[in-house]
């Protein structure tokens, strides 16, 4: 008994368009880990781990930490 395999186009396109769009996702990918792993980024979850109560006995505010973690970037 023989047996046959078929390749529609539209495996073919998927195929293709999965490898040409390779480098672009690769490069997405890459810029989103750097955003995730930079300096701000570590400090807002060091703020997201500080109580609300931990940041009054320093005299400081989420909103005012917020500020001046982003700066002028955001503000």
């Amino acid at each position: 008994m023989a047996q046959s395999a078929t390749l529609n186009n539209s495996d073919f396109a998927n195929g293709v368009l999965w490898g040409f769009t390779a480098p672009f996702r690769a490069i997405g990918s890459f810029l989103v880990s750097l955003a995730e792993n930079g300096p701000r980024m570590q400090a807002v979850r060091r703020l997201n781990e500080t109580s609300d109560e931990e940041l009054a006995a320093r005299g400081l505010t989420r909103e005012g930490e917020v500020r001046r973690i982003f700066g002028p970037a955001m503000y």
